[in-house]
């Protein structure tokens, strides 16, 4: 990094090239406390160090609509996606998921809902030219543990799944250190995580993707069917503050949701779903369903020649991606597998 192309004072220039400090991720994932002790600069330098920095990366945020119109470059939020690692699942989803807002997906046990998630967490990290944000990403685990060796397994074959990246790239990245792993049984503890740890940690610029692992847990023995009006509330509070994170840091937010039996077409329908298709829709009703950007839908396709509701549970088995509702996408699907290697889109 040319630290003389900044508009900073020479003295913190050469306090900077005398610490080593090369970058500005160097900067930004170090304390205030850390930077003066390591340049040995005044807090007020600090300060101004840290605005410039950060001016420097935001840029100017405000865009006119002709600049918009002619983003050729595809870099603002209306454009850039993450990659979900796949061509196919990417063509389905016109690019991936959004990086400004809230996206769910929802499904059946071991229809691949956290198979998605754990390759989104590779995938965030990869270079913006290979579809990823170069960053880390955090978990946050509601209910079971966190699966390591699953996800050790996905890392060891990434050079199978992402064939269009050089395998020089694969190399450099060093995907088990830049995922973050929270655990969050109850709402008290994710408000305290969402709100201060994974704040701190969006801001220092360490994440770039959230996923929780499911939102539905939180809810499901801290209400009864009285607290309708009390866990309607709650909802709309998180909702409001995970949409708040995902626009100031421009990240995308995963959420896992489980579904339940609709037991009407009125039921399914407030939540986009039909009752005739899937027999289920996703929990946590209508008021969850308005904090979405994005909901979509996986499912297990059952094998020829096997009787309705007999699924064979080999990692080859065929799955349904659907994408319920979003402002950017028709209704549609896709069927992909869970490998080895990871979710693959069938053509």
């Amino acid at each position: 990094m040319d630290w003389d192309q900044f508009d900073l004072n020479p003295k913190v220039i050469a306090a900077l090239k005398r610490a080593d400090i090369k970058s500005i991720k160097d900067i930004l994932n170090l304390s205030g406390a850390d930077l003066q002790r390591l340049t040995k600069l005044s807090s007020a330098d600090i300060q101004c160090l840290l605005k410039t920095v950060s001016h420097m990366l935001r840029g100017n945020s405000m865009l006119t609509a002709l600049q918009l119109y002619q983003d050729k470059d595809h870099r603002t939020s209306q454009h850039q996606k993450l990659s979900l690692g796949c061509s196919v699942l990417d063509n389905l989803l016109k690019g991936g998921i959004p990086l400004v807002g809230i996206t769910e997906v929802a499904g059946e046990s071991s229809a691949g809902k956290t198979q998605i998630s754990l390759q989104l967490c590779l995938c965030v990290q990869y270079p913006y030219k290979y579809g990823g944000l170069e960053s880390g990403a955090v978990y946050i685990c509601t209910e079971d543990v966190f699966p390591s060796k699953r996800l050790q397994q996905l890392i060891d074959q990434q050079h199978k799944l992402r064939a269009d990246v050089p395998a020089e790239v694969i190399q450099k990245i060093k995907f088990g250190n830049s995922i973050f792993v929270e655990h969050a049984a109850d709402l008290d503890t994710f408000h305290n995580c969402i709100t201060k740890r994974i704040s701190l940690l969006l801001t220092r610029g360490m994440v770039r993707l959230v996923v929780i692992d499911s939102i539905a847990a939180l809810f499901r023995c801290e209400f009864g069917a009285s607290d309708s009006v009390t866990k309607a509330r709650y909802l709309q509070t998180f909702g409001a503050q995970l949409h708040s994170l995902s626009t100031r840091f421009r990240t995308p937010i995963m959420c896992i949701n489980q579904v339940t039996d609709a037991v009407s077409e009125s039921e399914a329908a407030q939540c986009g779903c039909s009752v005739v298709a899937n027999k289920v829709s996703p929990a946590l009703g209508i008021t969850w369903a308005n904090q979405l950007l994005m909901r979509l839908m996986v499912s297990r396709t059952p094998q020829p020649g096997r009787p309705p509701g007999v699924v064979s549970h080999h990692t080859g088995s065929v799955r349904t991606l659907r994408v319920v509702f979003a402002p950017h996408l028709p209704p549609s699907s896709c069927h992909y597998t869970v490998k080895v290697e990871g979710v693959k889109g069938i053509k």
